[in-house]
């Protein structure tokens, strides 16, 4: 290998001050797309929330402004204004211009904080075009604005008014690096709601302002905290309990875990740390599930509800159809990079998991008939993985993981690659049959469903592995199911969803949408669940022909072809005024093979929607309320929306 000796000092690039963050955005914020652009809110609040964990501040106001403006207001301690020894800068314009600045490395600022790292306000400043600074404190009102991390002018002090005192940041992301992203409503909302739940009795309202003064505004308090949230996540599911709550101090860990279960098969546990979700978990998640499924066992046996002949249960069978929130609160967090994914202190394990032994033990003595429907829950639980065992190993063994034949109905594809290989999900035979004859059989693979498969929402894993038309997909897949589930190991990577548009096709859709939400989670993740988009109509004029997607399009393409669509009178198929025949296609069977793989499924032609996860507890909320087992809240949903239903057809 030839040597380079042009390598020298010349060739070392410094970057000053925030220009890393500029350079590299992704390193400290994830990237520059809508969650990194939501993350500068999230990091400017964090700041506010720290304010009320350390007792200072009791409201926080986030608003939206015209031109993709946000302000953060909190009536806490506000930013110190004192010159900092170490820079010789003022205390605030340090915060906002040096990364690793504030009080949370040590001292006595804050004892508890969600910004781990102290890179938030000033990461904000960085990828701001503009970004201005206020803070009232010691009866004064201060001022400082940058523009793209830079100081524009010195600290401005005027008199203030009375006592007041707190922290005003108002930014504008930078369109150089998010492009024409803007911020959205209900993303904040949500959020703003958790942290209302994780800091009880703080007051946070949202304002958006962005179109008038008067515009929307919400404010959420909550007395019950993380207590109240459970019950917010169970509103459309039928409990079996009111929620348990447990608050503990632990060698300063405040600790924090509710929970209440449910006639659901699923379990849902969401988990932080200083008030930041960790999707990832950590050691709090293990403190949580270790200390549950000991608890459980041991009372089910002491108190004779279980034989002693029989097995202990298993976290899956303990945890089935909960939903619980775990909260720590500490002084030195560890978490995994900037994006606090997943907590790694180790001694918070078995801080957890002694204060959920000792207040699930207190509970669940002092409540006898909740404790025997938590273990009647997973008893039962118990009982159908054993079946769904049984019922799993018959799938395998008859499947494509021993190497035997794949479901008959399957028309595969002849590429190897799952990178190249599609699996078509489609409605009917008919349909199925005129998909196997347009594909291209290089790479795609057709699999037909008879009739509507079974609603996983409301089963359990042996009735699922015992129905036929899931029992073919799920080998199909290749990647097994359950605890036996490797995604590594399916056999497609792009898995598209192909039924009829109307309200059968629709049911057929949503169906298996919640089979693979419900268990095929880390394949929607991994981007590989798609929703087709043929075409509603079939426009000809002469020897012209155009498709339309939806009714939008197709009045469009009738303008294209000189009619107007008063012209044309609704329902009418065939011939029309101005030699225009339009064709509704209610069916995919209503396509002959080269009109669905023109339409449907030529990569250059085709149109699909993408399946992705980016709220996991409002998708968790959608699917127990359209498909679960409680009436009222569906009924709920069609009466606000019925009104919003265009070409019903039935």
């Amino acid at each position: 290998m030839a040597k380079d000796n042009k390598y020298t000092a010349a060739d070392i690039t410094v970057l000053e001050g925030l220009e890393a963050v500029r350079k590299r955005p992704g390193m400290y914020i994830g990237g520059t797309g809508k969650e990194g652009l939501h993350h500068l809110i999230w990091e400017v609040v964090d700041n506010s929330i720290d304010e009320a964990m350390a007792g200072y501040a009791t409201k926080i106001v986030v608003t939206l402004l015209p031109d993709n403006y946000v302000q953060v207001l909190d009536n806490g301690r506000g930013i110190p204004v004192d010159k900092q020894k170490t820079t010789g800068k003022s205390a605030l314009e340090t915060v906002m211009t040096v990364l690793h600045a504030g009080g949370k490395f040590g001292g006595e600022g804050y004892k508890v904080s969600a910004g781990l790292h102290g890179v938030g306000v000033s990461v904000v400043n960085a990828l701001s075009t503009s970004l201005t600074a206020e803070v009232w404190r010691d009866g004064d009102h201060y001022q400082q604005s940058y523009q793209q991390g830079k100081p524009v002018g010195g600290l401005d002090k005027k008199k203030g008014s009375g006592e007041e005192t707190g922290t005003q940041i108002t930014f504008q992301p930078d369109p150089e690096l998010f492009g024409d992203l803007v911020f959205e409503w209900e993303v904040i909302l949500e959020r703003i709601r958790q942290q209302a739940y994780l800091t009880k009795g703080i007051l946070i309202t949202a304002q958006d302002q962005r179109q008038s003064e008067d515009g929307q505004s919400f404010s959420f308090y909550f007395e019950g905290g993380i207590a109240s949230h459970v019950s917010y996540l169970n509103r459309n599911k039928n409990i079996l309990h009111k929620p348990v709550y447990i608050e503990k101090n632990i060698d300063g860990v405040a600790i924090e875990v509710a929970f209440q279960y449910t006639d659901d098969f699923n379990e849902r546990i969401v988990t932080f740390a200083n008030t930041v979700n960790t999707p990832g978990g950590g050691t709090h998640l293990t403190g949580f599930r270790t200390a549950l499924t000991r608890v459980v066992n041991d009372y089910a046996k002491t108190n004779k509800l279980v034989k002693e002949s029989e097995a202990s249960f298993t976290g899956d069978d303990v945890r089935e159809g909960i939903t619980a929130i775990i909260s720590v609160k500490l002084g030195e967090p560890q978490f995994e990079g900037q994006t606090k994914d997943k907590l790694g202190n180790p001694e918070i394990r078995s801080l957890v998991e002694q204060a959920v032994s000792e207040g699930l033990q207190y509970y669940l003595n002092e409540n006898p008939n909740e404790a025997k429907k938590i273990v009647g829950k997973a008893s039962l639980s118990a009982r159908a993985r054993m079946a769904a065992k049984a019922a799993r190993e018959t799938v395998i063994r008859k499947g494509a993981l021993d190497g035997m034949t794949l479901p008959g109905k399957l028309a595969d594809c002849s590429e190897k690659s799952p990178e190249k290989s599609e699996l078509y999900i489609v409605e009917g035979d008919s349909a199925g049959g005129t998909a196997k004859q347009g594909r291209d059989r290089r790479f795609q693979a057709i699999l037909p469903l008879r009739g509507k498969i079974l609603n996983v929402e409301r089963a359990r894993m042996d009735r699922i592995l015992s129905t036929e038309h899931i029992k073919d997909l799920i080998v199909a897949l290749g990647a097994g199911i359950g605890d036996q589930l490797d995604v590594d190991k399916i056999r497609y990577h792009r898995i598209v969803i192909m039924t009829d548009a109307d309200v059968d096709g629709e049911h057929i859709r949503t169906l298996l949408l919640t089979f693979f939400y419900r268990h095929y989670r880390e394949m929607i993740d991994r981007g590989y669940l798609y929703i087709a988009q043929p075409p509603l109509y079939k426009i000809s004029k002469g020897k012209k022909s155009e498709y339309a997607y939806d009714e939008e399009e197709k009045t469009n393409v009738l303008k294209k072809f000189g009619v107007h669509e008063e012209q044309i009178d609704d329902g009418e198929e065939g011939a029309k005024k101005g030699s225009v025949s339009i064709q509704r296609y209610k069916g995919l069977g209503e396509m002959n093979a080269i009109q669905l793989w023109e339409t449907t499924m030529n990569p250059e032609n085709r149109i699909f929607l993408k399946v992705d996860i980016t709220d996991a507890e409002k998708a968790d909320q959608t699917f127990s309320m359209l498909m679960g087992s409680e009436v009222a809240p569906r009924k709920r949903f069609i009466q606000t929306r019925a009104k919003l239903v265009k070409n019903l057809d039935i």
